[in-house]
């Protein structure tokens, strides 16, 4: 863009970067990518390998990622805590990311249920280590009206890394006959990459706080995080009550007859969407009011809803499944974006810990009572609820609109 003659250097830096997000959203963006690469080649096989190489139940497959999961949540809280008490938030992500990358091959060595756990513990602990400190980071280094664009990018490339992971594991599958332990050892490669990545492509910005936090999970912090921000940690709460896990599509592909062998390809879709959309959506809400793009993501979830309910064909099944990909889109980065804008400077990594603990219970129970319903009722029963409850979060969306907050928006 050019420069009136008598514009100063600083103001042309300005000029420059007002638009256009910074290196290192990219960079996290990327790294993101690759860690999501390397877990989905593990995870996409990992419970085929414990069922048929291991020897071990079903049940047991549930009870370990149930464990796994839990761990994370509840890890995601003191990280993002300790990550304002300390002021590094790099150095956590980085030990988050490398946890995660050097447990991949474990899963490679483990002969049975003992080494296995502690593989899959030591994973899901560094996804937690690394996920708070991280959203914060990503906050400390973009200016406030970029905050949806920012976290929408980061969420496109991760979405990118969690279907071209699985595809990579599939193709290795036929290439290398089944070696799951091979496809393991390879894994380890987008994982380390990732970690030095984030340790030489990142440079952490300095955010000046009068004073660190001694306890950022006091009563007295979390009450300066504001009623603002408890509204919008409610309000993810609620919107995560009224949809459930994908696994449920998964099923529902292979009740409407699709073969098994392409019944992954279902999540390769939705993410492939919601990959292509996260970023569009991200930028388009820093320009409009959140409570707007919020409501038009629960119209699209009930209407997926309702598309999975009364198909019958799998033109309807792709239908709903494109549909809930765009819903992704359009409202996850927004949500991660409303929590960056109302979270005071210090407290950032405190914020999004509690914020990703309340998100994930609420996705944990919708999913209980999705399959609950399922076995009881039917798997159009369970659709037609969920889009029930996507009617009524949509409802006290409006009713309560004038607590949200929206002081990251232009």
């Amino acid at each position: 863009m050019p420069l009136p003659p008598t514009a100063t250097p600083e103001a042309a830096a300005t000029a420059n970067t007002k638009d256009h997000l910074p290196k290192s959203i990219w960079v996290l963006g990327m790294v993101s990518m690759l860690m999501d690469i390397s877990s989905e080649m593990i995870h996409s096989l990992l419970p085929l390998f414990m069922v048929s190489s291991l020897g071990l139940s079903v049940f047991a497959v549930g009870l370990i990622d149930g464990i796994a999961e839990s761990t994370t949540l509840i890890v995601k809280v003191f990280s993002g805590a300790l990550s304002d008490r300390l002021g590094k938030r790099k150095t956590l992500a980085v030990i988050g990311y490398g946890m995660s990358a050097f447990t991949k091959p474990l899963f490679a060595i483990t002969q049975g249920m003992g080494l296995l756990i502690t593989a899959r513990l030591m994973d899901r602990v560094g996804k937690g280590i690394r996920g708070a400190p991280r959203d914060a980071l990503i906050t400390d280094i973009t200016q406030a009206h970029m905050h949806g664009a920012a976290f929408g990018l980061r969420q496109s490339l991760d979405t990118v890394g969690a279907f071209l992971g699985p595809l990579i594991a599939t193709s290795l599958m036929l290439l290398w006959m089944n070696d799951f332990r091979r496809i393991f050892w390879l894994a380890v490669i987008p994982g380390i990459a990732a970690m030095c990545l984030l340790l030489f492509g990142v440079q952490e910005p300095q955010v000046h706080v009068e004073k660190r936090p001694a306890n950022p999970i006091s009563k007295a912090n979390l009450i300066r995080l504001g009623s603002g921000y408890w509204w919008v940690v409610c309000l993810g709460g609620v919107f995560t009550l009224a949809r459930f896990s994908e696994a449920f599509l998964l099923l529902r592909a292979q009740q409407l007859g699709v073969p098994l062998a392409y019944v992954p390809l279902v999540m390769v879709l939705m993410n492939l969407i919601y990959a292509a959309s996260a970023y569009p959506f991200g930028k388009l809400s820093d320009r409009l009011n959140p409570t707007n793009l919020l409501a038009g993501g629960l119209i699209v979830l009930i209407l997926a809803d309702l598309t999975f309910a009364v198909s019958h064909h799998w033109m309807g099944l792709l239908a709903g499944v494109a549909l809930w990909g765009i819903h992704m889109g359009m409202t996850q980065g927004l949500m991660s974006a409303m929590i960056a804008g109302c979270a005071p400077a210090d407290l950032r990594g405190t914020a999004f810990g509690f914020f990703n603990l309340v998100s994930g219970i609420a996705l944990l129970c919708a999913s209980l009572i999705a399959g609950l319903l399922w076995e009881n009722l039917g798997a159009a029963f369970t659709f037609y609820v969920g889009a029930t409850f996507a009617g009524l979060a949509l409802i006290g969306l409006y009713l309560f609109s004038q607590s949200i907050p929206n002081r990251h928006f232009r």
